[in-house]
């Protein structure tokens, strides 16, 4: 059997398949030691969902954890609004809509409605500017659902050895910079 994929870790993927393991060798460090500016303020602006403290209505599911046995992923939701049937992702500031928020949602959609819940829109918001940007269901959109399966699939399958970064621009944003020994940026200059 598979090791069940954690959610956040598509989003990783799209960024760069290696921040997956750097992601995880540095899960007991404290995050303060390599978190950049941006990722301290997504943090504490999550606050009030990871410590539960977002909504006291009954028909707002947030932080709960989900899992997908269809496609062995598991994570957790910012926000589902019940009566609404809305999935919310919540970001400190959305500049642009990126694949891996979107494959993220998808992922969340896919074992939220494996579990029962049914899901009409999912939805981004971006906090900074209090925007909500709608996202089209997998199945409106074909192309996306396609790089879901795809990316699940590259996920399952990578090659961390064999596997070369080619987008420095990646590199030279990346918090594992100074700890990965396949960088492209050469972080002296």
């Amino acid at each position: 059997m598979d090791d069940a994929i954690i959610i956040s870790w598509i989003n990783d993927y799209i960024f760069c398949p290696i921040s997956i393991y750097y992601h995880q060798l540095m899960a007991e460090t404290d995050t303060m030691l390599y978190y950049s500016n941006s990722q301290i303020n997504g943090k504490n602006a999550h606050k009030t969902i990871d410590e539960e403290r977002y909504s006291s209505r009954k028909d707002i599911l947030s932080g709960i954890s989900i899992y997908s046995e269809e496609y062995n992923l598991i994570g957790k939701i910012d926000i589902y609004n019940k009566s609404e049937k809305i999935l919310i992702e919540r970001k400190k500031k959305i500049k642009s809509i990126y694949d891996g928020y979107v494959l993220q949602l998808y992922a969340q959609y896919f074992a939220l409605t494996e579990m029962g819940y049914e899901v009409r829109l999912i939805k981004l918001h971006s906090l900074d500017d209090n925007k909500t940007y709608n996202v089209k269901m997998p199945e409106d959109d074909p192309e996306m659902e396609e790089l879901f399966f795809v990316t699940i699939k590259g996920i399952r399958e990578l090659d961390i050895i064999r596997y070369k970064q080619t987008n420095v621009d990646k590199c030279k944003n990346c918090i594992y910079q100074h700890a990965c020994d396949r960088s492209l940026y050469d972080i002296s200059t």
